[in-house]
């Protein structure tokens, strides 16, 4: 079997280094294919770290009441646990970018100066970006804005940030849910995951792939 680590980009660091990020709007379902995509890619015995939604640990206000100074903190502290994940790990998964975290900043102060270097800069540092569409509206958590109209807002503020800074991002077929995963696997050009033995199967004989 190849092995995937061949197929890693080269990293700032020399060594082989892979990092993506699933960018959209709240309640689209980015930290499920986060948790599927690293199940997926463990399964190619790679080492896989999660960058997990970091706006909610933000001390401040986020949602439709958040602050610059809360979407300030939320951005920085992205980049941090992403410089932080890549230095340890060969893959690293990211729930959220710096784009769509921009974006909530952008709905409520507008693109700011100091900021946009840091955004154009740091977009360019994902192998693959996946951009996950809306196919409801988004459910309450005790964290996440329920407001379709905000997450539709939020939604079209990421496409008009994907086009001013002019980075790719791969977007998901909305009539292909169950392909999602096979398809973000594709786009980065790593082999499938080897099957899987059941160890309990009722003819212990025989061997089944999941």
């Amino acid at each position: 079997m190849t092995d995937p680590r061949t197929e890693l980009p080269i990293g700032v660091s020399g060594a082989r280094r892979l990092k993506v990020a699933f960018v959209g709007t709240h309640g689209v379902g980015k930290t499920t294919l986060c948790f599927d995509l690293a199940s997926q890619l463990k399964r190619l015995d790679l080492g896989v770290e999660l960058v997990k939604e970091v706006a909610r640990r933000c001390p401040l206000p986020i949602n439709e009441g958040t602050t610059l100074d809360a979407q300030a903190w939320i951005l920085h502290t992205q980049v941090a646990e992403e410089i932080a994940a890549a230095a340890h790990y060969e893959v690293v998964i990211c729930d959220r970018s710096v784009l769509d975290n921009y974006a909530y900043l952008v709905a409520r102060v507008g693109r700011r100066s100091e900021l946009d270097p840091l955004v154009d800069g740091w977009i360019r540092t994902y192998d693959a970006l996946f951009k996950v569409p809306v196919l409801g509206a988004p459910s309450f958590d005790g964290k996440r804005a329920v407001s379709p109209t905000f997450q539709i807002e939020i939604d079209e503020i990421i496409d008009e940030l994907v086009a001013a800074f002019g980075v790719t991002v791969h977007p998901l077929d909305p009539a292909d849910r169950d392909g999602w995963i096979r398809s973000v696997v594709g786009t980065l050009g790593l082999p499938g995951a080897p099957p899987q033995i059941d160890l309990f199967g009722a003819d212990s004989g025989a061997v089944r792939t999941l």
